[in-house]
């Protein structure tokens, strides 16, 4: 079988979950076997986040809103929970976008590049992609280690 090459520079790392209250969907994580981190609040996202990994399960990031209105409000308008993006690391950030163009898939900057706590501040942003939906990008940066990653 022949593998498709990946002409994104891009490595799958998580699928975010936003969800109104931990508990459930910790006790439903738990039940699949999943590790649930406890939750830390990131200010420049304004989010609470906590990562739950399972061996041979997708990484799956907890998204909580804090008390100040922020990005989820609309994510979460009318439901108790969403997975709504796709997180990939990546070496190049500027290269991977270029390269999605390249396939004449527009896409639209959300989210500013900005310091993300839960990945030991290494930089993230958020991206629409037509016909996709919402990515995460972790800029690796080269020889940057990144906790969590």
């Amino acid at each position: 079988m022949t593998r498709a090459v990946n002409r994104y520079g891009l490595s799958f790392h998580h699928f975010g979950l936003a969800v109104r209250e931990e508990a459930p969907a910790r006790l439903f994580l738990e039940g699949l076997g999943y590790r649930v981190d406890p939750l830390i609040t990131d200010p420049e996202q304004n989010v609470q986040v906590s990562l739950a990994r399972a061996p041979g399960l997708p990484t799956i990031e907890l998204v909580l809103p804090t008390e100040v209105p922020g990005p989820l409000t609309s994510v979460l308008k009318g439901r108790d929970s969403n997975i709504y993006h796709s997180c990939y690391v990546t070496d190049d950030a500027e290269a991977s976008l270029a390269a999605i163009a390249a396939d004449e898939l527009p896409h639209t900057e959300v989210s500013a590049s900005k310091p993300a706590v839960l990945f030991g501040g290494a930089p993230v942003s958020f991206h629409y992609v037509s016909g996709f939906g919402l990515i995460e990008l972790i800029h690796r940066n080269g020889s940057l280690t990144i906790a969590n990653v």
